[in-house]
């Protein structure tokens, strides 16, 4: 696994369209011949998560969940983009355990989108 790091690798994938939602994630993905392995990026705008704590809590899940998800498809690009703000008065604390297992739930149910069957 590789981290997308160019913006224009983003923008081709975000070109690509939406593959998969959730309430508060998109997934965005691309096939890419040029590179061997599988590529994620994510995206986390101060838009929807106001605190510097919360987007990189997010990020860091993002990126651990696609390292620790098994059969991923080689020779994709994918993008994991926040599209929708998780409600300060159910998710007081940036870091809280409610938080952290809603976006693992939600991580999970998008990257089974793009695995491959064992």
């Amino acid at each position: 696994m590789e981290k997308i790091t160019q913006r224009k690798d983003f923008d081709a994938v975000m070109s690509a369209g939406v593959m998969a939602n959730t309430v508060h994630f998109a997934l965005h993905a691309n096939t890419n011949t040029a590179v061997t392995s599988f590529r994620i990026g994510a995206v986390v705008p101060k838009r929807w998560a106001k605190r510097a704590v919360t987007r990189n809590s997010i990020k860091r899940q993002i990126y651990n969940m696609a390292q620790s998800h098994q059969h991923i498809r080689s020779n994709l690009d994918v993008v994991i983009r926040l599209r929708k703000a998780f409600a300060t008065s159910e998710y007081i604390s940036a870091t809280s355990a409610k938080l952290r297992s809603t976006v693992r739930f939600e991580l999970a149910q998008l990257l089974n989108v793009v695995s491959t069957p064992p």
